[in-house]
């Protein structure tokens, strides 16, 4: 634990008290520096949920007091990509893993006596307090337990929009999950909140299936119980393929296996899981000629401040179940203790307190 100070948002931004963040797996990604550029010294996490405590110069929309989800990625309200109905990619706020400053100004707002520390995707959320482009905050319901609601603001939105805003599967149709993590297990609720009749859950650890029932999985495949493709599997299991799949490993052979298992004329795969760099997608033409729909998704396209908001009320409407995916719960000064589930596989979420 370190002390450092955060300087006051400048124009557009906001520092914003920090009080329950989450460990998602990109905070571990990124920690041990694989695959990208490291920078050092930096401050980690982003799902998180907390309160506006000052605003700088240009923020009318919030203001002290507001509840408060950080998002990894923007919504500056002005460029084609967030005035188009289509997309939530902004073109100013998108996820930037290698920039570790802030945009007014190219520098830092957090320092160990005088010596710049570096921002995290925009977030930065293991500090109690931290400051952040107003376009990356969603205001929020205040009576919505932030302790709860604050695994909304990454994976979990990001497994259950990509079902519910990008497969769109109808009222009892098929749908097969790939990788039963809490973006998985999101995917599949999305799937039972959208009314599927089967949800096939499809993971190389077959310890994850018990648990992914409470999320509406009703069956279970583990390509490794099989001497043939997965997709063959699915479409013995589904009479031709199921009407919807969706992707959330990053493993490029899952992702082969979960277009090539939607069913022809209608079938729609979605792609949420991150590939390592070097993949490359290869089927035949005609599994696309044959009409099916080959999809990809950046965290569910939500915009986050236009659509968050009303993924919270789907909670406090009891529609959407958060509880589920909290698994573990530690104060800030044992935030190691989250790194160690994770990295054990044990549990899907670990809320982290920050007051004592």
């Amino acid at each position: 634990m370190e002390e450092v100070e955060v300087a006051p948002p400048q124009a557009n931004e906001v520092r914003v008290k920090i009080l329950f963040t989450s460990l998602c797996h990109t905070d571990v990604y990124f920690w041990e520096a694989k695959g990208q550029n490291p920078l050092f010294p930096r401050i980690y996490g982003h799902e998180a949920g907390g309160i506006v405590e000052s605003v700088g110069e240009g923020v009318t929309d919030l203001k002290p007091g507001d509840h408060v989800l950080p998002v990894f990625t923007g919504e500056c309200k002005e460029c084609a990509h967030c005035k188009s109905e289509e997309s939530n990619m902004c073109d100013l706020l998108r996820i930037n893993t290698d920039r570790g400053v802030m945009l007014n100004d190219g520098k830092s707002r957090f320092s160990i006596n005088g010596k710049p520390i570096y921002h995290f995707v925009g977030t930065s959320t293991f500090s109690e307090y931290t400051v952040i482009h107003v376009g990356c905050l969603a205001k929020i319901n205040p009576l919505a337990p932030l302790d709860k609601v604050c695994v909304l603001s990454c994976g979990i939105s990001t497994g259950l929009g990509a079902t519910l805003n990008v497969a769109k599967p109808a009222k009892g149709s098929t749908v097969a999950v790939f990788g039963l993590g809490a973006v998985g297990l999101a995917a599949a609720e999305g799937a039972r909140i959208a009314g599927a009749s089967r949800i096939i859950g499809v993971d190389l650890n077959s310890n994850r299936f018990e648990e992914a029932k409470k999320f509406g999985a009703t069956e279970f495949v583990n390509p490794k119980d099989y001497n043939k493709p997965v997709q063959e599997v699915i479409a013995e299991m589904t009479n031709g393929g199921v009407d919807r799949s969706v992707e959330c490993t990053g493993n490029i052979d899952a992702m082969i296996s979960a277009f090539e298992c939607v069913h022809d004329g209608w079938g729609v795969a979605v792609l949420v899981g991150v590939p390592h760099k070097d993949a490359v997608f290869k089927t035949h033409p005609m599994n696309l000629l044959n009409e099916r729909t080959l999809k990809g998704t950046f965290f569910g396209n939500y915009k986050p401040r236009s659509d968050l908001p009303s993924v919270v009320e789907k909670y406090m409407s009891k529609e959407l179940e958060v509880e589920k995916f909290i698994t573990h719960t530690v104060p800030f000064s044992e935030i190691n203790k989250a790194f160690e589930y994770m990295l054990r596989g044990e549990g899907l979420r670990c809320i982290i307190r920050m007051e004592e």
